[in-house]
């Protein structure tokens, strides 16, 4: 017989993989124009309890659906968690990590209340990907803390260098920024204002007014990214030591810039293809893995917590003071 407490294991994968699949979900339904499938209502459907029969309005539902479905998950993970794990659950990462995808949960359901309910402004529908965004790395790490909390504790038991500590964070929000970016491009229907790549309008620096500027921002910025992700690779690559004891960050930023290599591929695709659904979730895939692995490289730059109270008191084994 399966333990309540493996079923929180797969439960927390479980959610993680169906935030995912919401923001998925929620690409489909800008790809599509689907926004208004449901017409003004929400959380009804053209004031019903279920979708008219058409392709926009059972898209627009799907997505409404999948994240109350989402949110239940949640509920009964917690629930669980707290129920058989209390002692995991009292720990600050627990806390916090759950808090923050809570939080951040009812804020995506509210952005997407205020889409219909509202004026469609560009600037509410980036912010709603960003924070979907979000959500799905909170649940990702929620994850990783209740299947493999004691050896990422482990691990950061050994420090790691401020300065790449630093790194990884500002790479963290760096990429926020750069999909934000992005997000905004795409609801502002100026994804094909450059129609090459990665040429724009067939110059290297193109006229830099309206949407074209914006669109040129986006790609220099994703190219800024892409360099300092390199120089933060390379930089774990070259400490031996580091790379003996910390091999989860190592990974993390290896796996982070072939995504990150991967989401520059996609997005010429976007304008290769002229926007095709295809191209569209693929683009919206691969930035969600993404950043979740930042996320998870962020999370484990930290020192562990326990360590950190111990600091000012006694020299901890194992961690050099030069760190």
């Amino acid at each position: 017989m399966v333990s309540r407490r493996s079923w929180s294991k797969r439960l927390a994968w479980v959610n993680a993989v169906a935030m995912g699949l919401v923001l998925l979900l929620g690409a489909t339904v800008t790809a599509t124009g689907s926004g208004f499938g449901c017409g003004e209502s929400w959380p009804l459907c053209h004031g019903r309890l279920l979708p008219p029969l058409t392709a926009e309005g059972i898209i627009e539902y799907s997505h409404r659906l999948a994240t109350l479905v989402s949110g239940l998950v949640l509920v009964a993970l917690l629930a669980l968690t707290i129920v058989e794990r209390r002692e995991l659950f009292a720990q600050w990462e627990t806390r916090i990590v759950a808090g923050l995808l809570v939080g951040t949960l009812l804020l995506q359901s509210a952005l997407g209340a205020a889409a219909v309910l509202a004026p469609r402004h560009p600037l509410v529908m980036a912010a709603h990907f960003g924070v979907s965004l979000t959500v799905f790395a909170s649940a990702l790490l929620l994850a990783l803390v209740l299947t493999r909390g004691e050896s990422l504790r482990a691990r950061r038991r050994f420090h790691v260098p401020a300065g790449v500590v630093r790194a990884s964070w500002g790479l963290l929000i760096a990429t926020y920024a750069v999909v934000y970016l992005g997000a905004y491009v795409r609801h502002t229907h100026a994804s094909l204002a450059c129609l090459d790549w990665p040429l724009c309008q067939g110059r290297l620096i193109p006229d830099l007014a309206g949407p074209v500027g914006v669109v040129f921002l986006h790609r220099l910025s994703a190219l800024a990214l892409t360099l300092a992700l390199v120089g933060l690779v390379v930089r774990l690559w070259r400490d031996r030591k580091l790379r003996r004891e910390r091999p989860d960050l190592v990974w993390s930023g290896l796996v982070g810039l072939g995504l990150l290599l991967a989401q520059s591929a996609t997005g010429a695709w976007l304008v290769w293809s002229r926007l095709s659904l295809a191209s569209v979730l693929g683009h919206a895939a691969v930035v969600t893995l993404l950043f979740g692995t930042l996320a998870v490289l962020a999370y484990q730059s930290l020192p562990e917590r326990a360590l950190m109270e111990r600091a000012g008191r006694a020299p901890v084994a194992g961690v050099s003071a030069s760190q």
